[in-house]
């Protein structure tokens, strides 16, 4: 089971590997992006950037093929881009909590910072955030910071005349 899923496109960092994983008390991180997956330098180092933790690289067809077969183990995933997390969830999936997580910004891209301090979209990934929105009810919260209070993610899009 998909315990909690978190858009960052940094991956793995301490953030993630220390405080997030004791938070969500996974067994495993799960990295799913299919480029990712195909880098053979980033396979071997993500699971160095995690200390003790368990890391699995996934595409996505890996990922529904691993949740599938190991229905016991609880993943906290970690979605490269909001498409990735679009894909898992409409994948069929169960998946507990979604989390708008970091998103530098990509060069050569129309972005607009939406949280100051860490997160950057384009009109495009702006679409597929609400898309992501309506499959969780109409919602969707970022937390960036495992400390912060979590917000909410499309009135940020909002504000940020996304």
């Amino acid at each position: 089971m998909i315990k909690h899923l978190r858009i960052d496109n940094r991956l793995i960092h301490g953030q993630v590997a220390v405080t997030w994983m004791r938070l969500i008390n996974a067994d495993a991180i799960a990295i799913v992006n299919d480029a990712v997956a195909k880098d053979r330098i980033q396979r071997m180092a993500l699971p160095l950037a995690a200390r003790d933790a368990k890391v699995l690289v996934f595409s996505h067809e890996d990922l529904k093929n691993y949740v599938q077969e190991n229905p016991e183990v609880t993943l906290f995933v970690i979605a490269k881009f909001p498409t990735d997390a679009l894909q898992i969830l409409e994948s069929g999936l169960e998946v507990g909590e979604v989390n708008v997580g970091n998103a530098a910004p990509i060069a050569g891209t129309k972005y607009v910072m939406v949280e100051k301090r860490a997160i950057a979209a384009t009109k495009e990934d702006a679409e597929v955030y609400r898309k992501i929105a309506e499959l969780r009810g109409g919602k969707l919260m970022t937390q960036t910071v495992s400390t912060y209070e979590p917000q909410d993610f499309l009135e940020l899009l909002r504000k940020a005349g996304l």
